[in-house]
């Protein structure tokens, strides 16, 4: 049986650990379906073939900004990225990358990635679009839909060649689809308010809003529902696990 592959960028135990249970908990996966790499801790060698599909999750790193100002972590983990693309998007290898993950497969597929479209943390409200309705993992789910967001930064357009499935008013890139299998979400599908509680206290000092903010970003969260994303979720690990 093939695993699903789950790529973490997260440098804390803390987020890292609850974004992967997350993922875990929401895709209703067991630990025996999946096989972890925190790309933070080290670049390994992967061959696609040895999977079913792979989930890419969140980070703190800024895609756009200039090259000499990243870490040296962060750029082998672009250039690892790079070269997984190079397999993926030939062979329509299924993929789903979310937040960190959509920007990193929009730039290589040609999108411009800034911070003219940042988002606030906490809901939104999702829209999906006339082709998101024919995908399979969105057909027959709310038109329109909250989801949890926050980031600096996002795709200035859909990449060339990939499908719109999905919008907001402050992001106009929420979702793509590369060819049939690889797909992109700006928002987290695994996320819940807990998970975002707990990054609002990792990240408050990492530019996405004043520090002071904290308490009234998490009062702000608390108790927040947004199911439809992991339905989305769901159904990407539902079409393409193996049992």
């Amino acid at each position: 049986m093939k695993k699903i592959l789950i790529l973490q960028m997260r440098p804390e135990n803390e987020t890292s650990d609850s974004e992967f249970e997350a993922l875990l908990r929401v895709g209703g996966l067991e630990r025996s379906e999946v096989h972890r790499i925190r790309l933070e801790q080290g670049i390994p060698k992967i061959k696609i073939e040895d999977y079913s599909a792979i989930i890419a999750g969140g980070s703190p790193f800024d895609v756009s900004i200039p090259y000499a100002n990243k870490s040296q972590t962060q750029k082998d983990i672009e250039a690892f990225y790079n070269t997984l693309f190079e397999r993926v998007v030939p062979e329509d290898f299924p993929f789903l990358g979310a937040c960190s993950g959509n920007g990193l497969l929009g730039k290589y597929c040609g999108a411009e990635i800034s911070n003219k479209y940042p988002e606030p943390i906490g809901s939104v409200d999702i829209v999906v679009t006339e082709e998101g309705t024919k995908d399979p993992l969105l057909k027959g789910l709310p038109q329109t839909f909250s989801a949890m967001v926050g980031h600096k930064e996002a795709c200035d357009q859909v990449p060339p060649g990939a499908v719109l499935l999905a919008t907001s008013q402050p992001c106009p890139v929420q979702m793509f689809r590369v060819k049939n299998n690889i797909y992109a979400t700006q928002f987290h599908p695994e996320a819940d308010a807990n998970e975002f509680i707990l990054r609002i206290y990792a990240y408050k000092n990492h530019g996405y809003f004043e520090p002071e903010e904290a308490e009234v970003l998490i009062a702000s969260v608390r108790g927040t529902n947004t199911p439809i994303p992991k339905d989305i979720l769901k159904r990407f690990v539902a079409k393409y696990r193996q049992s």
